[in-house]
């Protein structure tokens, strides 16, 4: 290599290290989030299925069970529910989702990793 060649790699590697020195240490930063983000749908106008029961919501492409299934025992929906649908909002944040109605029903439920389609039909 020239002596030209050996001085210009020189002064870039001097520049390098002189540059380095100079930055402060980079600060922390308090808005890196610590977990993984969840999605959420927060009090969504939503409209369930309640023909023969509360038993499974779906949500965008998301199948989801109830955690305690709702029917009056004869396929029906319980005493005060509409039928074949309630109107309320749905409320989904990670794994679980919400249903709220004006008439003060709450139903939980559940994400069912992979389901591609309901578990039970109701004609």
């Amino acid at each position: 290599m020239s002596p030209r060649g050996v001085r210009g790699i020189a002064a870039a590697a001097a520049a390098l290290a002189v540059l380095s020195a100079c930055a402060p240490p980079a600060a922390p930063q308090s808005n890196v989030p610590t977990s993984t983000p969840t999605t959420m749908v927060s009090g969504v106008p939503f409209t369930l299925l309640t023909h023969c029961g509360i038993y499974e919501a779906r949500v965008q492409d998301t199948f989801f069970a109830a955690e305690q299934p709702l029917d009056d025992g004869h396929g029906n929906p319980p005493a005060g529910w509409g039928n074949p649908y309630q109107s309320g909002t749905i409320t989904v944040e990670g794994h679980s989702a919400v249903f709220r109605d004006d008439s003060g029903h709450t139903v939980t439920f559940h994400e069912r990793p992979g389901a591609t389609s309901f578990l039970r039909t109701c004609s």
